[in-house]
């Protein structure tokens, strides 16, 4: 007879009752851990979870007692019981939908915006391609390219306008010209003066590709300066290609679109000088129907009471601007700070005001400090598109 036989199968059995209550009390362990851990998920989790009920039973509603108890716990700051007050998904309705089979989808659209948006005259360029022109906006021509209305009607006024709020309170619009006629001064100009300053380019001038790019890239609207015959030419001699009131008008629009086609990206054409030129309705009217048919607005500088550019501008249908103030007639600090003044008065009376000046160290100094003034006093900076008669025919 085998006496240890007996002993050997009680001592297995009791190591296997062992080893099964060491995995009991591991296994407990871990459902212990893993209860622990979802309720702590649950409980900090952004999105808290829940149990939908089955179907066809309707939960319980709390108690009044309940529902006071919650509110008197919850924190001041925070908006109605069980909405944040910002979070990632703000601006959204979120709907969720139980199916059939107890699947839970949810839906967001956007909800409606309060309050004023930023607007330009829609669709307009994004910001990141400023300096770069848009291609449906270009006609090429024997002079190069020229602004040209898109095959969807899109117009450069308005792809290339400076956005802004949206808001109808006071607003001015400062133009700064003569962009490219001097490297020092352009140089101040796009790179001092804040971005909702619109600068005037000379179609005259040098490196106005590289001054383009550089100042639509920070946030400028740009315009064209366009040299026209003033009363004393050729004493006072605008530059070459200058429009002349007795000229053919074949050579004045050849004029013109030379002087177009040196860059892109702009809203508008402004005359520089000009005052017989503008006062000649014969020599006026085929260049005027050629910015119209462009898609591009004509901002007046004021120089001259005989300028007929509004009432062509009526006639034909496209944006026009007249400039209330020439603020730097003289280059002088305080000068300027007074007409400055000025333009400000006339805003708060009518709504809306433009200023014209020159890139003179003076000037932009001026600008660039007053500006930030009247920011602080409720005055938007807009781009000068943005104040022009939409003019229709």
């Amino acid at each position: 007879m085998d006496l240890h036989a007996p002993l050997g199968k009680e001592r297995k059995g009791k190591s296997r009752g062992k080893a099964r209550l060491r995995l009991s009390t591991v296994s407990s362990v871990f459902a212990v851990l893993a209860l622990s851990g979802l309720s702590g998920w649950t409980a900090f989790s952004p999105v808290a979870l829940h149990t939908e009920p089955p179907i066809g039973l309707t939960p319980a509603p709390p108690q009044a007692s309940e529902v006071a108890e919650a509110e008197a716990d919850r924190d001041p700051t925070e908006g109605p019981a069980g909405i944040a007050t910002s979070g990632p998904n703000d601006g959204a309705v979120i709907r969720r939908t139980t199916t059939a089979d107890g699947n839970v989808v949810t839906t967001f659209s956007p909800n409606a915006r309060q309050g004023p948006v930023v607007i330009g005259s829609s669709p307009t360029q994004d910001p990141r391609l400023a300096g770069q022109p848009n291609e449906d906006l270009i006609e090429m021509t024997d002079a190069g390219g020229l602004p040209a209305v898109s095959a969807s009607g899109l117009r450069p006024v308005d792809f290339y306008a400076r956005p802004w709020s949206g808001a109808r309170g006071t607003r001015i619009a400062i133009v700064i010209g003569g962009i490219g006629l001097s490297q020092t001064g352009s140089q101040k100009a796009v790179r001092e003066l804040p971005e909702d300053i619109t600068l005037a380019f000379a179609a005259t001038g040098n490196s106005l590709q590289r001054w383009m790019q550089e100042a639509r890239s920070k946030g400028h609207e740009i315009v064209l300066q366009v040299p026209m015959e003033p009363f004393d030419y050729p004493a006072m001699d605008p530059g070459r290609g200058t429009l002349l009131a007795e000229k053919a008008t074949a050579s004045n629009l050849a004029n013109l679109h030379q002087a177009m086609a040196q860059i892109t990206n702009y809203t508008g054409i402004m005359n520089y000088m000009g005052a017989r030129f503008l006062a000649d309705d014969k020599a006026m009217d085929p260049v005027m129907r050629d910015i119209g048919k462009r898609g591009l607005m004509f901002l007046d500088d004021g120089s001259t009471a005989r300028s007929l550019s509004g009432d062509f501008a009526k006639a034909i249908g496209f944006p026009h601007a007249y400039a209330d103030v020439m603020i730097d007639a003289q280059v002088d600090r305080q000068a300027i700070l007074a007409k400055l003044d000025e333009l400000e008065r006339i805003a708060r009376r009518n709504g809306q005001a433009i200023g014209v000046g020159a890139a003179f160290d003076e000037t932009i100094a001026a600008v660039a400090e007053w500006r930030n003034e009247a920011v602080a006093r409720g005055i938007e900076f807009v781009g000068v598109s943005a104040l022009a008669n939409k003019n229709r025919p």
